[in-house]
């Protein structure tokens, strides 16, 4: 059976276990190479609910490369065919009502008008069978995806644009300095492996064994970051931003509002048992736009709840929490 035919929202293996799938599309955007640093060239697809995607949101945001390069946002429903897009412009969720047409800021697949995310992928690779992520860079020159993983997105964005960037500051801001990028590299692979994809491992874990032994690591992930934030810094390295801040970011914010409850890492909510970890994540959504303008809440908790079938049948999506962020005091 083709990855076309089947439910992609089945990820566990016969362990009980997820195993996240490795990208397929791995080039990059750089001067003098294969996809060069053009102006209107490029285009985005994007989930505002996805972690991974929110990632390539922000550093968009803070390279201000808005005008370089457009963004389609799909549905946050993924339901047996993958990620879609809305059908109209006119896109306001109908009071009360989950339509599976109608979502805010969800939009159409402004390069084709496909349906479907996955249309994207046959359109590339006619005979593609594995999972149909996002983001995605596109590129319209030549028909190709040069990228889906978002690791190697945010990094490439970083500089690849930096001689066509106008605004200095901008131009300027290094997510990954060369004097930082071994420290980077230790924090991001655990982080990765305990905290971004541990709650995932944790939430779509078919059995009490697998379940376990991903989020026992998790608990001391979040811990481990509670101690490195102790001493009350703003950022997790070397006193500036950094991609090891964005990438930790987007789990994070999505950590009390989803993946206590629906992924049952409720050893702990983000707000009252980790304080330091807290009052990092409160300064990076109140204090700088590119994180608190990328956050989108209710896409957040909607493709969470609405789409996990296996997880929650009746699609039932929380009111709560109260307050999404609660108010920086410093």
């Amino acid at each position: 059976m083709s990855q076309a035919q089947k439910d992609i929202t089945s990820w566990s293996d016969k362990s009980g276990s997820f195993k996240r799938q490795v990208s397929s599309f791995r080039d990059v955007i750089e001067p003098n190479g294969k996809f060069p640093p053009e102006k209107g060239r490029y285009h985005l697809y994007v989930s505002l609910a996805c972690p991974w995607a929110h990632r390539a949101l922000i550093v968009r945001k803070l390279k201000g490369l808005e005008d370089f390069f457009d963004v389609s946002t799909v549905h946050p429903h993924m339901l047996e065919k993958g990620w879609h897009f809305a059908k109209s412009e006119e896109n306001v969720k109908p009071a009360n009502e989950h339509s599976d047409d109608t979502f805010p800021e969800a939009t159409k697949d402004k390069l084709f008008g496909y349906s479907h995310l996955r249309d994207i992928y046959f359109k590339v690779q006619p005979d593609y069978s594995a999972r149909f992520t996002v983001p995605i860079i596109y590129d319209k020159k030549t028909n190709s995806i040069v990228n889906n993983e978002s690791s190697e997105i945010i990094r490439f964005l970083n500089t690849a644009f930096n001689d066509e960037i106008s605004d200095e500051n901008k131009k300027s801001l290094d997510l990954y300095p060369k004097e930082l990028r071994k420290e980077i590299d230790e924090l991001n692979e655990w982080v990765y492996n305990d905290v971004n994809n541990g709650v995932y491992k944790s939430g779509f874990a078919t059995t009490q064994q697998a379940y376990e032994e991903a989020v026992k690591p998790l608990s001391k992930g979040l811990q481990k970051l509670e101690e490195i934030l102790s001493d009350g810094r703003e950022f997790l390295i070397g006193g500036r931003l950094t991609e090891a801040d964005i990438r930790l970011y987007t789990t994070i914010v999505r950590y009390d509002p989803v993946y206590y409850v629906h992924f049952k890492c409720n050893f702990g909510l983000i707000r009252h048992d980790f304080p330091h970890l807290h009052k990092w994540l409160q300064r990076l959504y109140w204090k700088n736009p590119a994180f608190k303008d990328t956050t989108n809440f209710e896409h957040i908790k909607e493709h969470y709840y609405y789409s996990h079938k296996h997880i929650n049948p009746f699609k039932i999506v929380p009111l709560g929490p109260n307050v999404d962020i609660e108010p920086l005091k410093e």
